[in-house]
């Protein structure tokens, strides 16, 4: 006797997901306009980095469902920001803080990742998250704190004095990616220089596994913000996943 109940079951749950997918992916790109004429490619209204936050699903969404029907306007936008191959774009730099600008290297990680396809004539996924590394690592601050990213970049911005979980989370995660991927101890590095000097702060509370939001250069980094958001407990989180898978296949595969 052939039981195939269990076999149709598990591939009616995997097209389930898939068209819950897709019903999501639709949805959200309703708020989307800029692949419009007159529109700019990329941006989501009255905001820049969750334009990266977007893309960034849409890849994924691609890379799991195989529904290209994204993916012209997910490349577009992606290169239509990508700055100076730094996803700092003129058109925005005055406003931008460190976290606005890693979302969107994270994107471009993750479409490296996973073999987003390239386009040619257009620097590489890898590059373009190079390029957010390679602009972010020289603004560490040790003038204040010994260490950390501020939240914003100008001084004239308000949160100048901030140092903040996400945007170290977001260097943090970016960097152990960037280390996993290309195996150059220079970005693993910066990825246990970056958890270390969080866990000196209340950013990353190692006792009970608590991150605040938020700590001050005027305080030297000893007071906290403590609103609760899970994308810092994301980026701490999955940053650390890509450090132990890494250091778990070295020590697993001591040739690579």
């Amino acid at each position: 006797m052939t039981h195939t109940g269990a076999g149709t079951d598990h591939c009616a749950n995997i097209e389930s997901i898939k068209d819950a997918a897709r019903t999501t992916a639709f949805n959200m790109m309703s708020y989307y306009h800029g692949n419009e004429s007159g529109q700019t490619p990329g941006k989501l209204p009255d905001t820049w980095w969750e334009g990266g936050a977007m893309f960034m699903t849409l890849i994924q969404y691609w890379y799991w469902t195989g529904d290209t029907s994204y993916n012209e306007v997910t490349t577009q936008g992606m290169l239509w920001q990508k700055g100076d191959n730094d996803y700092f774009p003129a058109n925005d730099s005055n406003y931008l803080g460190n976290d606005d600008q890693v979302f969107w290297g994270l994107a471009a990680m993750t479409a490296a990742e996973l073999n987003y396809p390239e386009q040619d004539g257009q620097p590489s996924w890898l590059s373009l998250a190079q390029g957010v590394f390679n602009t972010q690592v020289p603004r560490w601050d040790t003038t204040s704190c010994q260490g950390g990213l501020r939240w914003q970049i100008w001084p004239y911005q308000a949160g100048y004095t901030t140092k903040n979980a996400i945007s170290n989370g977001g260097l943090f995660q970016l960097a152990a990616r960037l280390g996993r991927y290309t195996k150059n101890d220079t970005y693993t590095d910066w990825a246990e220089k970056i958890w270390d000097w969080s866990a000196t702060t209340p950013l990353l509370q190692t006792e009970d596994w608590y991150i605040a939001d938020t700590t001050t250069t005027e305080a030297n980094c000893k007071d906290h913000g403590d609103i609760q958001w899970t994308y810092n407990y994301g980026t701490y989180l999955s940053g650390a996943a890509y450090m132990y898978n890494l250091v778990s296949t070295y020590s697993s595969n001591p040739r690579i």
